[in-house]
């Protein structure tokens, strides 16, 4: 038996266009939704506040890439000896099943283009984050709970 297959329908986003979404801080301006790509990706801008970012964490699903446009961030991330500084024009790839972090360490807002594949509902995830944001339900519980129904788990602070 074949099994059918979506196509998704090609379109083009302008610059400051796309959904946006406050997740723990930090903005993510969609440029391309899994509902839009047939599953296939998700792509969004992050701009980050000095200081934000997002805690240890680990996708079971899908694999991440971030490419820095502007600011600094610092990377933690399982295999390497020591966290990672990027810049303009540095570039993370998060294999699925391997732990990352990031936070921006520069005292400016940082950007940077966020690639999901597949998409596996990262990005609702991240719609139920801002909902529980805008309710003033965002505690670290709530939000680990929320990111596990999506193959997600976030390591609690030990500090």
């Amino acid at each position: 038996m074949d099994a059918k297959i979506t196509a998704a329908a090609s379109f083009v986003r302008n610059p400051g266009a796309g959904s946006t979404l406050n997740v723990l801080g930090v903005t993510h301006i969609y440029k391309a939704t899994g509902a839009e790509t047939a599953g296939s990706f998700s792509f969004w801008e992050d701009v980050v506040p000095p200081g934000a970012g997002a805690p240890p964490h680990t996708h079971t699903r899908e694999d991440e890439a971030f490419y820095v446009l502007s600011g600094e961030l610092l990377i933690d991330f399982e295999g390497a000896d020591a966290p990672a500084r990027i810049g303009p024009g540095g570039f993370f790839y998060g294999a699925r099943h391997r732990r990352h972090g990031y936070r921006n360490v520069s005292d400016q807002p940082a950007r940077m283009l966020v690639l999901c594949t597949p998409s596996c509902g990262l990005d609702q995830m991240f719609a139920e984050f801002d909902v529980a944001a805008a309710n003033e339900m965002s505690e670290i519980g709530k939000l680990m709970a929320i990111a596990a129904r999506y193959g997600v788990a976030i390591e609690r602070a030990t500090a």
